[in-house]
């Protein structure tokens, strides 16, 4: 007798057949220039529930171009597991074509040249376009938005993230749940969530100082479609006063809250739930574990890490699905649920090539209406990349852009070291492209940007690396509390990912002299994002500014400053 789990298995090989033939054909069909809208959209309805999963958007209204990271390291049971495969092992992992618009899409090799074929992707009234479509196929179809969305643009900070609150009302998800939200300052998040008109969940979201569950952030809201009765049970990020600024939200912690999240399904199931979907911005990695403590759970739409996965991932009967970052994907998922049991799914990532994606007009309209107040000061040119430079974001120890922002931080801060945040959100700029002042708020903008300039000693230095390494290499993804790497410029250093905590870093060097770093001696250090209140300095995007404005052309020597090791 076939048990559900090799029945949910064999639907999987069935969706990811079907999602692979979909990725596979697209070089074909744009060979015979029939990459049409239609083709993106096509799916085989399936089953009686339909979910469309869009997550991380960070503020991006507008189409972009986004490059796919070249390194994502997996550690411990995740080594060599997705989403740590890039490159040519993951097109080799989903049986990618090289050159393909799915290539394109979901790696990063060759970026720059393919993007001049494909062109920019997202933009939110393309995703409009791809959210109505599913919508009139399954009229009841939830629409859920895994947070980080009101942050990361020039007009989302002006307007203290009412464009993407205006956007997404229009957009009409049916809940959301948190993360870079709160850094607007809980009483901004407050009055955004006392007005909004869907659900605003969190089941770990608690009044700090009772340390009970708060009304404002509900667990879980009941819905029914397709003749079902579904919980969706909202997942804040957890570590939010770690990774952000505490004192910006003093009201509320977060935690896992594991044995919480056990009673939240237990308790929906007990009040009729035939199926439970996780609405999520833990991190993979960190959902798959949780998958595997809390029973009953069928679906986690994960958010966080910005992983884009063309199919699912199973961890005993949970489904986890990964649909990406910056509006460049909508996930659709269909299930068939019977008698209280989900009996099998399938799914597609979909790609918002925004050349082929009708934009649909209201929400055009809409966009460029939150927009128009700013355009001016948005599209004024600073300078430009050079013929053979592309600037993105992403990767455990480096982009571009943070070098970048490392070398301007050296420059305008008259600092020996630069660190920056190993933040993962911003787009992309391509060879010989104007470089806006919209591009440089896309990769710095938050509400804490003040560019520190201070004294660390050599020993504080080490420690700092340290702490930052163990938070990406913890073998326990529950100890990997969000972020890449932090950037550095003007140090060197050698890293083996497989030593513990402390013993990681060695071999740090002063880059402008080539010597060693002295724990005894104290450096000039200029960084920015610090969590601490307080924190005086220029704001980095006009640090920034500055550094673009007098170079003129970007051109960047590649950063071979960290060597890796035991990846």
């Amino acid at each position: 007798m076939i048990s559900r789990r090799d029945f949910l298995q064999t639907t999987m090989a069935a969706a990811a057949l079907y999602g692979a033939s979909g990725f596979g054909n697209w070089s074909r069909l744009a060979a015979q220039q029939a990459l049409t809208q239609d083709k993106l959209l096509e799916f085989d309805t399936f089953g009686n529930i339909s979910l469309i999963h869009i997550t991380d958007i960070h503020a991006q209204l507008k189409p972009i171009f986004f490059r796919e990271p070249s390194m994502n390291i997996g550690v411990g049971a995740n080594k060599g597991a997705v989403p740590h495969l890039t490159g040519a092992a993951f097109r080799k992992r989903y049986g990618i074509e090289d050159a393909s618009p799915s290539a394109y899409a979901l790696t990063y090799d060759d970026f720059a040249a393919l993007a001049q074929g494909y062109g920019r992707v997202g933009g939110l009234d393309r995703v409009a376009t791809v959210v109505n479509a599913i919508r009139a196929d399954r009229p009841d179809a939830l629409l859920l938005d895994g947070g980080d969305t009101w942050h990361g643009s020039y007009t989302c900070y002006q307007t203290a993230g009412q464009d993407m609150v205006n956007v997404m009302n229009a957009l009409k998800p049916d809940a959301m749940t948190f993360h870079w939200e709160f850094t607007l300052g809980s009483e901004r998040v407050a009055e955004i969530v006392e007005s909004l008109p869907f659900a605003a969940l969190g089941q770990n979201i608690f009044d700090a100082e009772w340390d009970e569950p708060t009304e404002l952030f509900p667990p879980y809201r009941f819905f029914e479609s397709g003749g079902v009765k579904i919980a969706v049970i909202g997942q804040a990020f957890p570590y939010m006063p770690i990774a952000n600024p505490g004192w910006m939200f003093p009201e509320y912690s977060f935690g896992l809250r594991d044995e919480r999240m056990q009673e939240m399904v237990d308790e929906v199931r007990a009040n009729g739930a035939e199926l439970v979907v996780c609405l999520s911005h833990n991190g993979f990695d960190v959902d798959k574990q949780m998958a595997g403590i809390v029973t009953g759970i069928d679906v986690i739409l994960s958010g966080h890490t910005h992983d884009a996965l063309p199919e699912p991932v199973l961890v005993g009967e949970t489904v986890i699905v990964a649909s990406g970052s910056n509006g460049k994907f909508v996930s659709r998922v269909d299930l068939d649920v019977q008698n209280g049991r989900m009996m099998g799914f399938r799914h597609k990532l979909i790609p918002i090539f925004s050349d082929v994606i009708t934009p649909d007009p209201e929400m055009t309209k809409l966009i460029d209406e939150q927009r128009a107040p700013y355009l001016d000061t948005l599209s004024e040119v600073i300078g430009r990349t050079g013929d053979d430079q592309t600037l993105y974001r992403r990767g455990n120890f480096n982009g571009t852009w943070d070098d970048l922002i490392c070398d301007a931080l050296i420059s305008e801060r008259d600092a020996d070291i630069a660190l920056s945040p190993g933040v993962r959100w911003g787009p992309s700029i391509l060879p010989g492209q104007d470089i806006t002042r919209e591009d440089i708020w896309n990769v710095t903008s938050m509400t804490y940007g003040e560019a520190y300039r201070t004294e660390m000693t050599g020993e504080f230095l080490h420690v700092v690396l340290e702490d930052v390494a163990d938070n990406l290499f913890n073998p326990d993804p529950y100890y990997q509390q969000g972020g890449d790497m932090v950037r550095v410029g003007g140090l060197g250093y050698r890293i083996d990912i497989t030593k513990p905590q402390g013993s990681r870093i060695t071999e740090m060097t002063l880059l402008k002299t080539g010597e060693m770093i002295d724990p005894t001696r104290t450096y000039q250090v200029a960084g920015w994002a610090s969590v601490n209140e307080g924190t005086e300095g220029p704001q980095i995007w006009d640090v920034v500014e500055a550094h673009i404005a007098k170079q003129g052309v970007i051109s960047l020597d590649p950063n071979n400053s960290v060597k890796v090791v035991g990846a």
